[in-house]
């Protein structure tokens, strides 16, 4: 079992890999630009490398790009203190820059990292197991989009889920996507009808627990604005670990 110390060293070298910087990038005070690279390991979220995407773990920030911004990039962050880019205020002028090549910011991803711990919840509802040949028959489900990837995606398979079951109705699914080797992202959904009885944090407990007997590290991302995913994160013995923020075709 990993301990906190081995984890942010593997996470510093994952997103090393993910943003082609080095891993002692990630301790320096000033702001770190990198140029774009498909490098083999990287989390595949794209087929095709972002134009752009930064991450910061809550010092200084290293943005990842194509050539063609970096002399605006350094202008633009050089001055500002690295979690700052990340305010709404610098995101706009960042915005404004990257319309001009045909580009827009999406998501920004709150991710978690775990204390690894396990602590078995009380259970008060019939639970299901799925192993990868099992969630072939889940795919396609609405209800189901943040458990799972929407098809089978080799570059990061779901690898388990388990269902909150009534009879044959599955109350809620907290699945994982083995994203690489070594980190397994875990995703929760709970039906409408459902919510607000402790489903969802019973879920991710139990398939967290399950991650690390089987020797990866689980984690977590939400959304900013998800105060119900982020409380789920906190009860499952989650942390806030890093931000970052990738931009799409505008």
């Amino acid at each position: 079992m990993y301990n906190k110390k081995q984890i942010t060293i593997a996470l510093k070298k994952q997103l090393a890999i993910d943003f082609n910087c080095t891993m002692e990038d990630f301790d320096k005070k000033e702001n770190i630009i990198t140029v774009a690279k498909d490098n083999p390991g990287r989390r595949i979220y794209t087929q095709k490398k972002e134009f752009l995407s930064m991450v910061t773990l809550g010092s200084n920030t290293v943005i990842s790009a194509e050539e063609s911004i970096h002399k605006w990039l350094k202008q633009w962050s050089a001055e500002k203190n690295g979690i700052g880019l990340f305010e709404h205020n610098n995101l706009i002028e960042l915005e404004t820059e990257l319309k001009k090549y045909g580009k827009k910011l999406w998501q920004s991803h709150h991710m978690f990292l775990p204390k690894m711990e396990i602590h078995e919840p009380r259970i008060d509802f019939g639970i299901k197991w799925f192993e990868q040949e099992a969630l072939m028959k889940l795919y396609g489900k609405r209800e189901f989009s943040n458990a799972l990837c929407e098809s089978y995606m080799p570059q990061r398979p779901d690898i388990l889920a388990v269902g909150a079951m009534q009879g044959d109705t599955i109350m809620g699914l907290a699945g994982c996507s083995a994203d690489t080797k070594l980190f397994w992202q875990i995703g929760i959904d709970v039906l409408p009808l459902y919510r607000g009885k402790g489903i969802g944090t019973q879920l991710v407990q139990l398939l967290k627990n399950e991650v690390i007997r089987r020797g990866a590290i689980p984690f977590y991302g939400t959304s900013l604005a998800n105060l119900y995913s982020w409380n789920i994160a906190f009860h499952c013995g989650f942390y806030p670990a890093w931000v970052e923020i990738e931009t799409m075709e505008g």
